[in-house]
């Protein structure tokens, strides 16, 4: 946990089956649209999330989500045997945003997916935000796959997660949708 959700007293976990109807309208209403919260629903659905928690606050009320899925490196060279994951989304309800709650969920699922054997991390998002983490789109330019430009970023968790590019990648299927 970061200094941030230690202060506003967060506890991050995994996320229940009874929290998914509040994590959908916590993502709805975090974007314009409800792309997002159907991304995460077809994720969940055909079982291509590796990582997915929530942010609760001291009342027991659920602030943030976030969520990662597979990536599937191409079946040769080097890094197919990769363990690669996309950040998609990160939401914090609107009248809690800029206190703190999405960095504390990025930083604990971070650590979560170095944990359980993650070697590399994408995200496609603002340029602005992301490096603050250690995403960085000069790595992204090494993996291959629908995404580019500098909202294309990469994090390595492992020494192999940036020893073992390039490559090439395939996010999961309700990716597409978003190309």
């Amino acid at each position: 946990m970061t200094d941030a959700a230690t202060a506003i007293a967060l506890t991050i976990r995994n996320v229940s089956e009874n929290d998914e109807p509040v994590v959908r309208d916590l993502i709805s209403s975090a974007f314009p649209s409800d792309a997002e919260a159907r991304l995460v629903e077809k994720l969940r659905d055909c079982g291509a999330l590796v990582l997915e928690q929530v942010a609760v606050d001291e009342d027991g009320a659920i602030v943030g989500h976030v969520a990662y899925s597979r990536v599937t490196p191409a079946a040769i060279g080097a890094g197919q045997a990769l363990q690669i994951a996309c950040l998609a989304p990160v939401s914090v309800w609107p009248d809690k945003q800029r206190k703190g709650i999405g960095s504390a969920l990025i930083t604990a699922s971070l650590e979560k997916l170095k944990e359980i054997g993650e070697d590399l991390v994408l995200v496609l998002g603002p340029p602005s935000y992301y490096p603050r983490f250690g995403f960085d789109p000069v790595l992204a330019r090494k993996v291959q796959g629908p995404y580019a430009g500098d909202p294309f970023m990469a994090l390595a968790l492992t020494d192999d997660g940036s020893r073992l590019l390039p490559i090439e990648v395939a996010f999961a299927t309700p990716f597409e949708e978003f190309v």
